[in-house]
């Protein structure tokens, strides 16, 4: 029977399948815990080469903690001396801006630098969370499952970074 879930991963159709399952997750949960984007690209095909690779001793059920794992390792082994800075990226849906006026877009820019800040100031672990909740729109026991700690971990970070945020942002008005 063991024999059967291990060559299932190995099987090109089942291979792809869990890659076009997977791959947008694990490179979002890449980029919001470490803030390179181009990193976490290239991590997480770093990390389905290693599952490829090693198909043959990775269950199907253990496929998407295994890939988790590589990915998280490899990308701790690239930045071992380097500060975590969350960066977003520029690159924005055109606005329509014919009803608003300037006064108000440039409200909004600010305000969106200043939610920016206010996020990169959150530790990592509640960063992750919140970003995993509120972007990706995952649930809890979701995010359990990707970062290896309990619902209450979550709840607790999630907590957390809403009221370092709500802090922040009332020092901002």
């Amino acid at each position: 029977m063991k024999d059967n879930s291990l060559k299932g991963i190995c099987e090109d159709i089942i291979f792809a399948n869990f890659f076009k399952n997977h791959a947008k997750s694990l490179r979002n949960y890449l980029y919001y815990k470490y803030g390179n984007e181009e990193q976490a690209e290239d991590v997480t095909q770093e990390a389905f080469i290693k599952l490829w690779e090693n198909c043959a001793n990775v269950p199907l059920d253990k496929a998407k903690s295994f890939l988790y794992t590589v990915a998280n390792n490899t990308t701790l082994n690239q930045i071992a001396h380097q500060k975590v800075v969350l960066e977003y990226s520029k690159k924005s849906a055109p606005k329509n801006t014919d009803n608003q006026s300037p006064e108000f877009l440039l409200e909004e820019d600010q305000f969106k630098t200043k939610l920016q800040n206010a996020i990169a100031k959150l530790t990592e672990a509640q960063r992750t969370a919140f970003l995993l909740h509120r972007i990706d729109g995952k649930k809890y026991h979701e995010i359990s499952e990707i970062l290896g700690i309990s619902v209450k971990a979550v709840e607790k970070r999630l907590h957390g970074a809403l009221t370092e945020l709500r802090k922040e942002i009332d020092n901002l008005r």
